[in-house]
This record gives structure tokens, sequence and C-alpha cells, in this order.
């Protein structure tokens, strides 16, 4: 992999993280159509890395005062009862519980199936169908979504099923906003409430998944075909970038119109794939590399 392809991997990193459309599916998919093997699933969590910082930066007031409310409540300003010391006078410290509590699923899934993440689950043709039902799924939560619940209404129950619906993505094609738009909207919240949340619950689970694969990737012989380390600290350097605008424009987005474009686009993708893969233009599983 050469600069440029590395600099145009992680502009479609940046571009496709935060969008409900699966930045790994985006990846897979571009990368065989660039003539490279599938650029893999470890080179998919290191560049998350760069847009998951353009997060960090976006939100940095948020989680800063997220971490200090925790701290405060944790170490007793507001009661030393139970209660209070896990932060039920104070949101901001019950949202550092409920990210904690919603990273869990999708951690122990991403272990427990690694092997298949690295493999089976970057099949074309299961990409393909991901994109197409979960497309299908955003459209109808859109719909029927009452649209009325801010984060301020979060508790333990609906971080779990947001940590679920987070989890999904470890399939290519579902999307991890996607996924936890999806739950958020089901649940009753509004647009932005659910988007914003997914930017939150995604740190934890994008960070540690991305530092893991980093320190494989520096410790472990590369697999044939893999992007060598250079090629990927210049694609996350992009999708650091290029992360941080779409996190703005997006919300600005989510707050006035719906999802019907993205949900368009999904199915539209979905059948494209399809059509390459019979027409034996894109493999169905590559030659990922691990």
């Amino acid at each position: 992999m050469n600069a440029f392809e590395a600099m145009f991997l992680g502009l479609i990193q940046g571009l496709t993280e935060f969008l409900p459309i699966s930045s790994s599916a985006h990846l897979r998919i571009v990368g065989e159509l660039m003539g490279n093997a599938d650029p893999g699933a470890a080179f998919t969590a290191i560049t998350q890395i760069g847009t998951e910082t353009a997060v960090l930066l976006y939100f940095r007031n948020d989680i800063k005062n997220i971490c200090i409310k925790w701290w405060q409540s944790l170490r007793g300003d507001n009661g030393t009862d139970f209660k209070s010391r896990m932060g039920a006078h104070d949101h901001d410290a019950k949202m550092a519980w409920y990210i904690g509590l919603g990273s869990i699923p999708i951690v122990v899934l991403g272990l427990l199936l690694e092997s298949k993440i690295d493999t089976v689950f970057r099949n074309l043709y299961l990409t393909a169908l991901m994109l197409a039902v979960f497309g299908l799924l955003l459209g109808w939560a859109d719909k029927v979504g009452q649209h009325r619940k801010s984060l301020d209404k979060l508790d333990g129950k609906n971080a779990i099923v947001f940590g679920f619906a987070q989890a999904m993505a470890l399939i290519p094609g579902v999307s991890r906003s996607g996924g936890t738009i999806t739950a958020g909207l089901l649940m009753g919240y509004t647009r932005e409430a659910a988007a914003r949340y997914s930017f939150l619950l995604a740190i934890p689970a994008v960070m540690g998944s991305g530092f893991y694969k980093l320190y494989g990737a520096v410790t472990e012989p590369a697999a044939a075909g893999a992007p060598g380390m250079w090629p990927t600290f210049l694609a996350t350097i992009v999708a650091f970038v290029v992360g941080y605008f779409v996190i703005i424009a997006f919300l600005k987005i989510v707050s006035t119109f719906s999802y019907k474009p993205f949900v368009i686009y999904r199915l539209f993708l979905a059948a494209a794939v399809v059509v390459l893969l019979l027409a034996g233009v894109l493999d169905v599983m590559g030659t990922a590399s691990a």
C-alpha cells in the first residue's frame, strides 16, 4: 500500500466512521476495489484511533465534566452512601457508569469472537446483507421512534441495550453509530441524543480495540499483504482530521433532517456489492489480512 492509497483509505474512514453507513464495510470494499487485499480488521481498528481522537477533541468539555463529576461522586462529595457514590445525584457521574456498562457487551463479544471478526465476518455477502437489513431497521426506527427523550433520561437498562446494539458492529455492514442510533430511536431518544451517546459510548471500545490491534501489529510478524505501519499511521492521521469535521456536520444534519438518505445509500451500496460480487469484481473473502 502506497502513501496515496493509505491517505485515501484514511479519508474513507474519516468520512464514514460517524455516519450510520459502516466504516468497516467501506474500508473492506474500497480497499479491494483499489486493487489491494482486504486491508483487514487490524488496519480498520487502528485507523479508528484517529477518528476516536477526533471525538475526544470535539467532546473534550463533556468528557472532562463526566470524568470530574464521576470522581467527585465516587469520593463522596454528593453523599457517602452507596447510591450517592454511584452518581445518583449527578447526571454526568451516572453517564460515566453508563458508558462503562454499555461497553461491556462489545468488549466481551469482541474477545470471544476475535477469530471470526478477522475472517468469516468479513464475507462480503454478509456485509451486503447487514447493510440492507440494518439500513431498513434504521429507517423503521426513525419513523416509529417518539424522538422525545434526552440523555438525562438514560438509565442502566437503556445503557445495556445501547451496548448490545454497538456490539453488532463487530460485523462489517452493521455500523457502530447506525446500531446504537437505531436502538436509541426505538427507545424514544431524539436523533441528536442517540447520535451524541453513540459517539461517547464508542470511545472505550474503539480505543481499546485500536490499541490492542496496534500492540499486535508491533509485536507480531505482519500477515502477508497486510498494510505496513507507515501507511496505517498515515491513514490514521487523515482519518482524525476528516473525522473531526464530519462530527460537526453530522450533528447539525441529524438535528434537522431524517436518516432517510442514509437508508437509501445503504440499500444502494448493498445492491452494488452483490452485483460486483456476481460480476467477479470483488472476492467474497478477499485475501483478508488479520
